[in-house]
């Protein structure tokens, strides 16, 4: 995962104690029956949740939480993969994609709303108006966030441990409504000036 790294300075809202590539990058070994000799893959996102479904996936185990995380189904033998994942349609690799990116500590969500963040906490005009602007488009950007993850998290959560059917056009509709809340945001983060108006 190639994460943007922003020089420390006395105007940056930290986050987790920054966002350095050491603090960002999870390296994951992964060895054993189903498991693909793919040896070192930099282009799989994943993050620190994604660690235990993987390995309940490989295991065969399953449990009652719903993971906040995904099976990292390219590390996986197509055999060994959850039957409901198996073969990744394109709709599928999509999903997961932009799953991570809206949900991911380090994914394009949180870094577009931390510029934002850091913008409002930078601001100084009067009775902090720009300031609650900006932290309340956030807070709009963050309900529909959590209820985008909420949905897309349990549709991956029981095609991988519950083989419930991933619904294709319910997936293809989630994908849209979350490009469209990074386009938002994203634009925001790019023009903050004009996002706080």
């Amino acid at each position: 995962m190639t994460v943007p790294t922003t020089p420390p300075t006395s105007t940056f809202a930290w986050n987790h104690g920054g966002i350095q590539e050491e603090i960002a990058q999870t390296w994951l070994g992964v060895v054993g029956p189903g498991v693909r000799n793919l040896g070192q893959d930099n282009e799989t996102w994943l993050d620190h949740t994604d660690v235990r479904p993987t390995m309940l996936s490989l295991l065969g185990l399953q449990d009652s939480y719903v993971h906040d995380g995904r099976v990292l189904i390219e590390t996986i033998d197509k055999h060994a993969q959850p039957s409901q994942l198996s073969g990744q349609s394109p709709t599928l690799r999509k999903f997961i994609s932009v799953y991570k990116q809206i949900n991911a500590p380090f994914g394009q969500l949180g870094m577009d709303t931390l510029k934002v963040s850091t913008a409002a906490l930078a601001s100084n005009t009067t009775s902090d108006a720009t300031y609650n602007v900006l932290e309340n488009k956030i807070g709009v950007w963050t309900w529909k966030r959590d209820a985008l993850a909420t949905e897309m998290k349990g549709m991956l959560d029981d095609a991988s441990f519950n083989n419930t059917d991933f619904n294709e056009s319910r997936a293809k509709r989630l994908i849209k409504e979350a490009q469209d809340l990074l386009r938002q945001v994203s634009a925001c983060a790019a023009n903050v000036g004009n996002c706080a108006l």
